[in-house]
């Protein structure tokens, strides 16, 4: 099992970035994918999740509105869409998938917000 996120980077106030996850070593298709994130001094939290199937989706109230997650099951890939950014969103962003009831992880990557 793999997943691999990349997109991070410095980005000013107002700013946008693109996180992708890939995946690989399960059925992509079968699981719910979520994105969380953990800002310096800080617990890791979940930020976005959206279901397989459907594509329902579910957002932490501190990014609903600017952030959009979202899936491509052919490429086996997760995608956070980030607008408006803040400087309280500089944190490092991992993917996440429950595969077999064991929650595996991305290495994360790192999105600073700042002018």
């Amino acid at each position: 099992v793999q997943l691999v996120e990349s997109g991070g980077g410095l980005v000013q106030p107002g700013g946008s970035l693109k996180l992708s996850c890939a995946t690989s070593g399960f059925t992509f298709s079968s699981v719910f994918m979520s994105w969380y994130r953990q800002a310096p001094g800080k617990g890791r939290d979940m930020i976005a999740t959206i279901s397989n199937r459907d594509g329902y989706t579910n957002y932490a109230d501190s990014v609903k509105g600017r952030f959009t997650i979202s899936r491509d099951d052919a490429k086996n890939t997760t995608y956070l869409q980030m607008n408006n950014l803040k400087p309280e969103d500089t944190a490092v962003y991992s993917c996440s998938a429950l595969i077999a009831y064991v929650r595996r992880w991305g290495q994360g990557t790192q999105v600073t917000v700042s002018s």
